[in-house]
């Protein structure tokens, strides 16, 4: 499953959810949260499953070796990962303006989560 969000539904997402012992979940209005349960990407990055991202090191080879995979080139590997990870029933997240183009390299922004997680955090929803 695939999922395309603006880089401002992406933010308003990540806005919107909380971590509690080491668990994301979605904030509900009228919840009282400490700041330390905030979510920014980082925070996030722990819970998905692989991501290639401009503003988190997405350490696609790290990834790879983990899988027991080689690549020739990052756009090789990231494609590798992303098809083992759809092929488990996870869901890529796609973030930016343009959603009716592919990003390049250089703008991409791609998460992978789990089927699950995604469901319980509204992604497959539509938010």
């Amino acid at each position: 499953m695939e999922i395309r969000l603006t880089q401002e539904q992406w933010e308003q997402f990540q806005a919107g959810l909380y971590e509690r012992d080491e668990r994301l979940e979605r904030r509900e209005p009228g919840g009282t949260y400490s700041r330390d349960e905030r979510v920014d990407a980082y925070v996030l990055s722990a819970h998905a499953e692989a991501l290639y991202s401009q503003d988190i090191d997405p350490d696609l080879w790290e990834t790879l070796a983990d899988l027991e995979m080689e690549a020739g080139s990052d756009e090789e590997a990231w494609r590798m990962i992303r098809e083992f990870y759809l092929e488990r029933g996870c869901v890529l997240v796609r973030i930016g303006e343009d959603l009716n183009t592919d990003a390049g390299p250089d703008d991409r922004e791609e998460w992978l989560f789990s089927e699950r997680l995604a469901e319980r955090l509204g992604l497959t929803a539509g938010l």
